[in-house]
């Protein structure tokens, strides 16, 4: 039970950590300002102008499917 515990814990803090999966993305080369191990592209502050070409309009994925609402919640 306890071990049972400890995962979930574990497993609650990982969703709560920003960018706590990112290392599975392989970001394109310029993509070169990282923010806790996630690479982004210069222009990240205003991403509708500067992000949506690759992943989406909404942001949502498109294209590349990584979403960046992964890691910014509703942040846009």
């Amino acid at each position: 039970m306890k071990y049972v515990l400890l995962v979930s814990g574990l497993l609650l803090m990982s969703c709560f950590s920003p960018n706590a999966d990112m290392s599975r993305y392989d970001a394109p080369a310029d993509h070169t300002i990282s923010h806790d191990g996630a690479m982004h592209k210069p222009g990240l502050t205003a991403p509708q102008s500067n992000c949506s070409a690759c992943h989406g309009a909404d942001l949502l994925g498109g294209d590349v499917g990584v979403s960046c609402y992964e890691c910014h919640d509703k942040k846009w």
